[in-house]
Formats: structure tokens, sequence, C-alpha cells
């Protein structure tokens, strides 16, 4: 897509989004008095140079080149931050205990999965993990109520036909943009499953740990050293607080029907033998932690997917006997295509659930096959592995298939109605500032004055108080 286009009709505002989307540095540790420089006033908060050399940290630790540009964008971010925190406060908008918690519980696990552990991670900051997240939670609080504040100023947008027609037509000519080939793509997945006798040894090796511990071995070093879940396994098998949808629901049972320390039994999901034990429950969120052993994919059960997805190939294309659509959602081992026509989404608009995807945006494996179709076509079973590392047989339905071509409202519709209402939720938030920025004193150190984003922002000279406002 041309960047004129992305640039004036999707990023105009991406410097709110920034402050909403870059996690806390590990280098927040640090006590702000070490930068006591103001560099801006808002209402009755301020904001401090550490402030933004920590977010600046945070974006040169994701590996990105040095720019003053970005600190501009930061400071800006950050203004805007609080405007909306201060109108959330007016209009009585809060966020529960419970939301936080979960917000620096996940942005922790990120943190200590980079760090390598929970003690790694305790000896970059400097402090234990609970002191660490009682200093972070009055930004992550207003983080939060900022995101709430703004989802109620732009709740209200809504774009009729007519105004995506309106904003199609504004575009000049030499500015459309281009959209890449496009396909839809249909999948019934056959998994490998594991005969009784074929995962016994590994609920066996389930049974064996939670003895171990039952017996007083940790269950954190236990979790570390023998847990097959890598977004908890480092964790000590710590998932933090969540609620009820956030689990499968044989996990789901356990998690909230024991009491706090108490551990479950070996049970069985998806993913394999688990066992877990509550930490705290507030309500209706969770604490917990669980050990997870997988079973491994034997070339015996690889085998009898593979006969499994033959046979229905049969059935669809040489004795046509069901449809692909039924047949994926009869057969298919996918839970997010199989009741869906077995047909992929476009992981990058989820929200409109298009089934549109650009070849670039497909998994490599499919896009392979996928290129050598016709359109209507069904393809034989394949083996494909998933960036799990997990294996399983596929059969592919390419539904259609549209070159890459300039936008047009005939082929693009849903595409374009997306940008227009971003455009409209963007001049929403642009008057929103506009306005609140005049009503509220905003005082910006002369290095950031200079930042494009910030002209015009800072209250003038002849309408601020005498006095300096102290921190």
């Amino acid at each position: 897509m041309p960047g004129n286009f992305e640039n004036r009709y999707m990023r105009k505002f991406w410097f709110v989004i920034l402050s909403f989307t870059l996690f806390i540095s590990v280098a927040q540790a640090q006590p702000k008095h070490t930068l006591d420089k103001i560099a801006a006033v808002v209402g009755a908060s301020i904001i401090l140079q550490s402030d933004i050399e920590l977010k600046y940290a945070t974006y040169l630790a994701q590996g990105n080149p040095p720019s003053s540009d970005v600190k501009c964008q930061i400071a800006q971010s950050l203004i805007t931050q609080k405007l909306l925190a201060a109108q959330a406060i007016i209009d009585s908008i809060d966020v529960k205990d419970d939301e936080v918690d979960n917000e620096i519980d996940r942005r922790m696990r990120g943190m200590i999965s980079r760090a390598g552990g929970e003690d790694r991670l305790e000896g970059f900051l400097g402090r234990s993990i609970i002191q660490y997240k009682d200093e972070i939670r009055p930004d992550i609080r207003e983080e939060l109520v900022a995101q709430k504040m703004q989802q109620k100023i732009t709740g209200d947008v809504n774009t009729t036909p007519e105004d995506v027609r309106r904003f199609f037509m504004k575009i000049p000519k030499d500015s459309l943009p281009t959209f890449n080939k496009e396909v839809e793509v249909g999948e019934i997945q056959f998994n490998p499953k594991l005969t009784l006798a074929e995962k016994q040894a590994y609920k066996e090796k389930a049974e064996g740990l939670l003895k171990r511990i039952q017996n007083g071995e940790d269950f954190g070093a236990m979790a570390r050293l023998y847990s097959q879940d890598p977004g908890s396994a480092l964790q000590g098998g710590d998932l933090g607080f969540a609620d009820r949808s956030t689990f499968v629901k044989e996990f789901a049972a356990w998690a909230f029907r024991l009491k706090a320390g108490e551990l479950s039994p070996v049970f069985e999901t998806d993913f394999g033998y688990h066992f877990l034990q509550v930490i705290e429950r507030r309500g209706e969120q969770v604490h917990v932690r669980h050990i997870l052993i997988v079973p491994a994919v034997t070339p015996a059960s690889l085998d009898r997917a593979k006969a499994k997805a033959d046979s229905v190939y049969d059935f669809l294309v040489k004795n046509k006997k069901i449809d692909f659509s039924t047949a994926a959602s009869y057969y298919s081992d996918d839970k997010e295509t199989k009741y869906n026509g077995g047909m992929m989404l476009n992981a990058d608009n989820v929200e409109t659930r298009t089934t549109f995807i650009p070849t670039d945006r497909l998994d490599p494996q499919v896009a392979l096959m996928v290129d050598t179709m016709k359109v209507g076509s069904i393809a034989a079973p394949a083996l494909f592995t998933g960036s799990d590392g997990k294996k399983s047989y596929k059969i592919l339905y390419l539904k259609s298939s549209t070159n890459a071509h300039k936008a047009n409202l005939e082929q693009d519709y849903p595409k374009i109605k997306q940008y227009a209402t971003n455009d409209r939720i963007n001049r929403k938030l642009s008057e929103w500032f506009e306005k609140k920025r005049k009503e509220t004193f905003i005082k910006i150190d002369p290095e950031y004055q200079a930042c494009h984003e910030l002209k015009g922002w800072a209250t003038p000279i002849e309408a601020q108080p005498t006095a300096d406002v102290k921190p």
C-alpha cells in the first residue's frame, strides 16, 4: 500500500496508540527521581524526563534505530494520555483492580520470559517482582483508564455505505492503494490422535510429578524443570489472574472448583495432561499455576490421521458424497475454521471476519500449495507442520483468487470501509484533543516545544501562571 495513503488515513494518531502498546521497560525499575527534569505539565499532572527516556529505552530494546522524532512522539503520547485520564475522572471512568492485575501479570510474564526467569529479572530490576508490580501499578492503571476514555469518545462512530463511498471518492486517483493478490482458502485439518495405550506413559509421568509435589517438593521448581507449557514454565507454571473464558473448559472446571493452596488431580485437555494449584481467588478471577505434559506424536498416529484424510478426500472429490463446508464442520480438528465452513480468516482483520487473505500473509506452506491450484479445486491431503512444531494433515480448497489491483469499491468494500472508519475515529480524536488542550493548562519544556507533533500544544505564555508548577 502506498505510504501516502497509509500515512494519511491510517496513522494520523498512531502516537496515541504508542503509549498503549509499548511495554514497560526493565529500565523502568529505576526510581523516577534519577532524572528530575519536568518535561511537561498537563493540568495537575507532570511528565518527567525519565518517563520519556524509559519509553524510549523500550523502543531501542526492541531493536529499533535511535531517533529524536520518536522521543517527540512519545512525549505527545504521554500528554494525550494525561488528557484522557483527566477527563476519565470527570466522567467517572475507572478500571477494576482485576483488570489492572491481569495487565500487570501479562506484562510481567513477557518480561520474565525475555529475562530468562524470575531470578534473573529480579537481578536486573534490583528488587523483588512483588515490589516492582506495586511500583508500576499506578502507571498501568492510568494507561487502562485512558484507553477506556478513548473508547468512550469514539464509541458512537458509525460508517454508512454512503460515508464509505464519499471517503473513497476523495482519495486522489494516483494515491489509491494497490492490494496484493488475495485468495479465499478453506482447510480441513486432521490431527494425529494417540490411543489410550500410547498416552498412558505421559499420564503416569504427570501423576509422578504431582506425587512428588504432594510429598513436599517445590511446585515452581518442578514446573521449570518439567512443564512443557512454553508460556508459563519459566515462571514456575504461573498463569496469573484470569477468568473462566481464558481457559479450556476442563482446566476452568478445576481452577474454579478448588480453594487457595489446593492441588487438582491430573486431568486431560487438548493440550495434554495437566495438574494445577490455585494460588488466590478474587470473585470471578483466579490465580493459578500448572504443569503440562504433552504426549509425543507417534508414526502410527500420523498414519491414522492420513488414512482418515484420504477417506474424506475421496468423499469430496471421487465419490462427491459431501460438500467441503459440511465436511469441514464434521471432520476438521481446527476449531478456528471448522465452524466457518472450513474457511480461513484474515488474521490482520479478524474483526471484519473477512476470508480474503493476501498471499504474502498466508502460511508459506499453504501459499506454496495454493499457488499451483485452480479456483474451485480441492488438493489431496498433505502433511503440514505448525509454528508450534505440531504436525497434521490438511485438505485445502481454493474458493477464489483475485490478482493484485488498484483499490475499487466493488472488490474492496470491506477494506475501504475499515479505512473510512479509522479516518472518522482519527478525526473525532483530533477534534477532541484540539478542544481539550485549549481548555487545559499545558506547559512543555523547551526541548520538546521544538517537536513538530507538539506545535501549538503548550498554553501561551501570557495565559500561564506566574509561578512555576512544582511536582
